[in-house]
């Protein structure tokens, strides 16, 4: 029973409070140039931005970038090992955007992405993030696959996406977090996905508190897959925080042991360490408040930030 983080398989239970929806870097040409509000490629501002999170008992994370996309496996062991900060990496892919110069992410069948993400997850993560011709595997593995739809939902290209996921999570072990463009589309997603045969407890849908259709979230719980709230970071100031009101009306219906959070924090301006606001360690402190303002009982908050992803994140078969 173990989760795999970037420096190595750990026991599940000694993950702490997990944030299951981070980006502590982002590094390409592409984001570089064209998306520079998200460009994140500094260790050290990474490690000045979640040192202080530990101090409120959040000790691990998901870095949610999935494959050539802009990852650095080796710069997230440095975070890790300079933190104490559990890291799990991610394998998989995001939505077209990210690959304007890989149009092999774009085409390429389930036959041909199985191998690649299997290979991130059981023998390493390429040095240079499958931008080719050459492939360098490190030390360090992925211990979860990342899927997305865009606003057109399960497009030719989602459908094979999500079927290499399937086949990856049965294979390995490890679960699926999928991307929800503006939290829609969900779905769709659980019904492709529980037609290729995944258990829909081994998937966490993230964005989806960005939609206050209380019926939606209804609808996706009853399936029986997970949901990580991530927009607490961008609500306004002065006012309720409508990701803390979604979560405990959630839980007052009886669906504490499917949530979990994270921050989805792929912008400079929301890191404190960069002068933003309110920062990532926000989530060890003031949104925990405003969960209990929220009547969540400190029993359901440890629920939701350490039982549910421990217990998501352990991989169901021998490595």
């Amino acid at each position: 029973m173990s989760v795999r983080t970037v420096t190595g398989d750990v026991p599940s239970n000694d993950l702490g409070r997990v944030l299951v929806h981070e980006h502590l870097i982002l590094d390409n040409a592409l984001i570089a140039t064209e998306m520079p509000h998200i460009h994140l490629p500094s260790v050290a501002e990474a490690v000045a931005e979640i040192t202080p999170c530990v101090a409120s008992g959040i000790t691990g994370m998901v870095d949610a970038m999935p494959a050539a996309g802009g990852r650095h496996p080796e710069r997230l062991a440095s975070i890790s090992d300079q933190t104490g900060i559990a890291i799990i990496a991610t394998t998989g892919l995001h939505t077209e955007k990210y690959y304007v110069h890989h149009p092999w992410a774009l085409h390429a069948e389930p036959e041909e992405l199985v191998p690649l993400f299997v290979a991130d997850i059981e023998v390493g993560i390429d040095r240079f993030d499958y931008s080719g011709p050459l492939i360098e595997r490190t030390s360090v593995r992925a211990g979860i696959i990342k899927v997305a739809t865009d606003g057109r939902g399960m497009t030719d290209r989602a459908r094979r996406l999500f079927a290499a996921a399937a086949e990856v999570a049965a294979v390995t072990g490890v679960p699926i977090l999928t991307h929800t463009e503006d939290g829609v589309g969900a779905m769709e997603q659980i019904g492709f996905l529980a037609d290729v045969g995944v258990p829909l407890d081994r998937v966490v849908i993230s964005h989806t508190d960005k939609v206050a259709d209380l019926g939606y979230h209804e609808g996706m719980l009853e399936s029986g897959v997970n949901l990580e709230y991530d927009q607490a970071l961008r609500q306004p100031a002065g006012e309720p925080n409508r990701t803390a009101v979604l979560i405990g009306q959630m839980v007052e219906r009886g669906h504490a042991a499917q949530l979990m959070v994270g921050t989805d924090g792929a912008r400079r301006s929301l890191w404190s360490s960069l002068g933003g606001s309110p920062g990532i360690p926000f989530m060890g402190t003031g949104f925990v408040e405003a969960l209990r303002g929220q009547g969540v009982a400190d029993a359901d908050i440890d629920r939701i930030y350490a039982e549910n992803p421990q217990r998501f994140l352990d991989r169901t078969v021998a490595a």
